[in-house]
Parts: structure tokens; sequence; C-alpha cells
């Protein structure tokens, strides 16, 4: 058997409070993809950054290539060719491809900063893993996948044989992630080794050559891809089996609750975030909108739910027009908000879920008496009825949200804006960041308020999320609506063209 690229051996790493890696082993094989997969919190995050010297461990020893390799920084994980793609870029956005690809790696000649030698040399890489980017284009003017392409690059350029991917996929279109994997193959046939860490387990199965799954800190099992599959690598990852498929409610469409009309809406600097933004969204319907992130979805949110000022247009609630309505109005008259950043937005992490699951309620009875005094009692009793009702794990409703989970902080807001009732609900990346049993839960609650008859604005990234639980799709680009798919005739690749803004 020949010697693995890379071995991780008994790696332990404890935090305060938590063990996030218990004596893991993992290997990977030059011209092998080897996915890692796992909720969020099962440590995956934290064994790739230890391989990457951003941590140390407590215990453990990694090997590259048969010889045992000491990692405490960066630099050191990059000497001994190791490479990792962030989920979130490491790019300088006003400098150039060439430049931002060199960086750090820069070449003189006389004194003088030569750039010809690394364009040809980059170039080469180019052309051997199918990554073309226009060197001299600036990195803020091209779009999210080929930013991607750049970081990629830059690790090849520095010589990686071992390639870290986290969550790659998650902002690219589907044409964009075909592009990707023929990238991996590539590699693959140059010998490298590539670990992919994934929540979208259809990608994995697709690309992978072996997979292992890790929950709590420890490694469950590795599985070749031949006997892989689905519900085996969701039921590994969750610890019991996980319903993948949405039941979807037949349900009657009622009447337009929603009525968005040619709204446009400026930036800072002047240009259209909004550019003539129009649809409807009836009750018991769920209006899916997909679209690469930056192309004015969080900004249509916002100005649905009140939080941000619109150049023009008009925004209609059961055909009554909303726009001087300030956030409370329009939370009373029926829009609750899932917002897209949950500690930013969604929740108050100091503070008790007794008090986060009353937000935007707590002025009323019976949360207050007519004094205005509060009721204890009344917060306490509701939230422990919602706690039950909605199954978020948590030791009491005392507990301040931040000690939760992710997954279960995600709970707290989905179940705080349906026990609402709202008549509109805007579901902004309502499972980003989520493990996959807290995903199924949360499209579940979104069955459930269509099934109620609730009017469902979803907005995601995950173009998977989006064709299974949407009636009707918009595809956002540039500020505007392109085009609409009904359910039925929703086809992936199509989207993903619109997306790219390739049709219109």
């Amino acid at each position: 058997m020949p010697v693995p690229l890379l071995e991780m051996k008994n790696i332990t790493k404890r935090f305060p409070g938590v063990l996030a890696n218990d004596h893991v082993n993992f290997n990977l094989f030059a011209g092998e993809v080897h996915a890692l997969v796992g909720e969020n919190g099962a440590g995956k995050t934290t064994l790739m950054k230890i391989l990457y010297g951003l941590y140390s461990p407590d215990e453990g020893e990694i090997y590259v290539k048969g010889k045992r390799s000491v990692i405490k920084k960066p630099r050191e994980a990059i000497h001994y060719g190791i490479g990792m793609v962030h989920q979130h870029f490491m790019l300088v956005p006003p400098f150039s491809v060439l430049e931002n690809i060199v960086i750090g790696e820069e070449t003189h000649r006389a004194g003088i900063l030569d750039m010809d030698a690394p364009a040809e040399r980059v170039k080469k890489i180019m052309e051997d893993n199918s990554l073309f980017v226009d060197l001299s284009a600036k990195v803020e003017d091209i779009p999210v996948g080929l930013q991607q392409r750049v970081e990629i690059l830059k690790i090849l350029y520095r010589g990686a044989e071992i390639l870290v991917f986290d969550e790659p996929t998650a902002v690219l279109t589907p044409q964009e992630v075909k592009e990707l994997f023929k990238t991996f193959r590539e590699m693959k046939k140059q010998g490298k080794g590539i670990i992919f860490i994934s929540h979208k387990l259809d990608e994995v199965l697709e690309i992978a050559d072996r997979i292992t799954v890790i929950r709590r800190g420890k490694i469950i099992k590795t599985l070749n891809i031949e006997e892989a599959t689905k519900p085996l690598i969701a039921e590994l990852m969750v610890g019991k089996p996980v319903l993948l498929e949405v039941e979807r409610p037949t349900v009657k469409m009622g009447d337009v609750v929603l009525e968005v009309r040619d709204l446009v809406m400026k930036s800072p600097r002047g240009y259209d975030v909004l550019s003539g933004v129009s649809f409807e969204v009836r009750a018991g319907e769920i209006y899916g909108i997909a679209g690469v992130e930056g192309n004015g979805q969080t900004e249509l949110i916002e100005a649905i739910a009140g939080e941000v000022k619109l150049e023009s247009g008009d925004i209609l609630l059961n055909g009554e027009s909303i726009l001087g309505w300030d956030v409370r109005r329009r939370r009373e008259a029926g829009i609750s908000h899932i917002p897209e950043d949950r500690h930013r937005y969604g929740l108050l992490l100091p503070y008790t879920l007794a008090e986060n699951l009353t937000l935007g309620m707590h002025y009323k009875e019976p949360f207050v008496n007519r004094f205005q005094v509060i009721n204890r009692k009344k917060i306490r009793e509701f939230a422990r009825a919602v706690i039950r009702k909605y199954d978020i794990r948590t030791p009491s409703e005392l507990t301040p949200a931040h000690a939760l989970s992710g997954g279960n902080q995600q709970k707290v807001i989905v179940a705080r804006e349906l026990s609402a009732e709202p008549r509109l609900l805007l579901a902004a990346q309502p499972t980003r960041g989520v493990d996959i049993g807290a995903t199924e839960f949360i499209h579940n609650q979104l069955m459930v308020a269509k099934k109620e008859g609730r009017a469902v604005l979803l907005v995601s990234a995950d173009l998977d999320e989006i064709m299974s639980l949407s009636d009707r799709i918009g595809v956002m680009f540039k500020g505007r609506i392109i085009k609409e798919f009904t359910r039925e005739k929703a086809v992936k690749e199509e989207i993903g063209f619109y997306m790219m803004g390739e049709k219109e």
C-alpha cells in the first residue's frame, strides 16, 4: 500500500469545557478527494486549523509523505505543501488578480519588482488546472466564482500538494460547481490530494473517493464511495435516521399577501442596488429568490421589513401600502423576519432564551400588564412552551442565547417569528451555518407555515434548498428579478445560467 500523502494520528484538541477533537485519525492519499463531513461543531474545522497551523494539537502527530511534520503556523504548513481555501476569501479587493496570487512571494530583478516571470508561471498553472482568470482584472470587479479561482491559484503558486477546501461550493452556481470539480479532477491526475469539507451530500457523492464522518470530535466511520449513500452518511452524521426529502403539503393558494412594485434603491455610492424589482407572494405559497449573493437580495428583504429606505416603488401587504410604516407597525400588521445574520440581527446573545423568544412581543400583554410592568412568570411560561414545541435543546429557558449551538440559536429565531403567527414570513438564509438535523427541522417548519396559509418569501444561497421548498422561483441578478420559474418547470442548470446573467 502506498505511503499516504498526509496522516493525522491521534489528534486531540481541548478547549475549556469542550473536547473538539478526540484522538482523530485521518489520512489522505495522492490523487484522491477525501471528503470530511459532520454537523456543525463536530470538529471538522478544528482539525483543519490544526493541519494548517492555526491551532496546535494537545496530543497527536502529523506526517506528510511519511515524515513527521511539526506545524505551528500557516507559513510552516505552506512549506510542507499544505494549502487551504477558506470559506471567506483572503483577497485584497483593489489589487489585480496577479498581485493577489503572488502577494508575499514577489520576485525582484535588479531591485525592481518583476511581474513578468510570475505571470508566465501563473498562466502555466491556469492551463494545467483549467483555472482561467484575467490576470489584469481587479479582484473587486470579478464575480465570486472567479475570486475562488484566484484563491486556488494562490495556493498552487506556492506549490501546494495537499489542498483543503472548506465549503467551497456554498457561493457557487451549478455551472461554477461543475468547473470546480473539473479542476479537482485535473489536480487528482497530477497526484495532488484534496480534502473536501461540505454539507452538500449530493456533491460529496459526486466528487469524493472516500468520505469520513466526524461526530462530536470523534471519527465515526470512513466510507469508500462504492458503499456510501446519502441516507447512510446523514445517519452517521446525526446519529439517527434523517428524512432528506421534505414532505410538501397540498395547499390551495389564496389571495396576494405581498406585492412588490418597481422597487428602486441606491447604494451610498449612488448606484442601483435594487433596480425595478416586482413580484407577488400569495397565501400558502413559498416564493424563493435564487441568485449569487450580492445581487440585491439582502436589501430587498430589509426594504420589505422596513429597515432601509427606498428611492421609489411600493410595497403592499394585503393590498395596503406599507411604505411609510416603521418596523414595529409592519410586525404588528403580520410581517415576521428571519434575518440572514442571526448574531447581528436575530438574537441578543447575552440575554436569556425567554427574553429572546418574546422579542417583538415583549411590550404586549400578557408579557406586560396595562401599567407596562413586566410579567416574568408569563414570559417564562411562554418560553417553556415554545422550547418544547420547537425542540430547542437547552438546559433551561434562562440559558443565555450565546450558550446554544448554532442550530439551536437558529431554532430560537424560527420559533419566535412563527409564534407571532405572521401573514408574511421573510426567511433570509434560514439554514445558513446549521447542521443537517436543524436544517430538516427548519424546512419542515416552513412547510407548516405554508400549510397554515402563510405567505413565505425565501432567500437562500443554496439553490437545492430553493428548488426543494419553493412553489415559484424568481432569479435575481444585478438588483432585478430577471426570470420566474414555476416549481414544475424549474431546471437547476437553467436557473444557474440566469444567476450568472448569461440569459436575460
